[in-house]
């Protein structure tokens, strides 16, 4: 099995990796940090994978995500599993007093994505098989005041992996929109760490089954799927008033 991990160096990422280690598959782990990557490489060789090999690249260059893709087929002339991983939470203070903060959000939380993604698709449609699975997030089906240009960024994702799901299904492909509540990893740190946080290792657990299981959507951990139909019934009018 060749799996491809583009940002491999996140917590989700790995934890969902060391899932599929003791399968012996060979990784092509993609991201920024040299240093971290390294120590990823060594944890899932140590845990079973047959080979691990390593692909500097900044994902916030979208010009560069095309050959990115480029290199990894390239590399794995077929790819069983591709998990896009990489995002950054960002500032909302700061995306909303400029223009160029925003941008520069949405570019890493989206834009990036659909450059890997449409290079990732063409790819696999070539293929007729695989599996491509994208970290979204249930910030995306409302906007809230808190975090609404991340939000922004991961509804117009999910919306993006929607289009390829539909898209790709006729050629024997399938698209998983990986949902992500709270999850404690370094990205979130800085926040409270309240009752609905859980793991990365529990969320990596989530992932992988997402994937072997070929779901459409999932949502991680499963509960929120509950919480978020709660949170989109609530009226407008009411919800405005809400801090969230």
């Amino acid at each position: 099995m060749n799996i491809l991990v583009i940002g491999a160096t996140s917590a989700m990422a790995h934890e969902t990796a060391k899932c599929f280690a003791g399968a012996r598959p060979n990784f092509l782990l993609v991201a920024r940090d040299a240093g971290k990557l390294a120590v990823v490489a060594a944890d899932l060789r140590a845990r079973g994978a047959q080979a691990v090999e390593l692909l500097e690249a900044d994902l916030a260059n979208t010009g560069e995500c095309e050959a990115l893709v480029a290199k990894a087929t390239a590399h794995f002339p077929r790819i069983d599993v591709a998990l896009v991983a990489h995002g950054v939470l960002g500032s909302q203070a700061d995306a909303q007093g400029s223009y160029a903060a925003a941008e520069a959000l949405l570019r890493v939380n989206f834009l990036s994505y659909v450059a890997v993604l449409t290079a990732l698709a063409n790819a696999f449609a070539a293929q007729k098989s695989g599996t491509i699975a994208a970290i979204s997030s249930v910030a995306g089906p409302r906007g809230r005041q808190s975090n609404y240009v991340y939000g922004a960024a991961k509804a117009g994702l999910t919306a993006f992996l929607g289009g390829l799901r539909n898209r790709l299904a006729k050629d024997g492909v399938h698209v998983v929109t990986v949902k992500p509540g709270f999850v404690a990893s370094p990205m979130t740190a800085h926040l409270p760490q309240g009752p609905l946080f859980v793991p990365a290792s529990r969320a990596g657990q989530d992932i992988h089954r997402a994937i072997v299981k070929r779901r459409d959507v999932a949502y991680v951990p499963f509960f929120w799927r509950y919480i978020m139909l709660i949170i989109k019934a609530i009226p407008e009018v009411l919800f405005k008033r809400l801090k969230l």
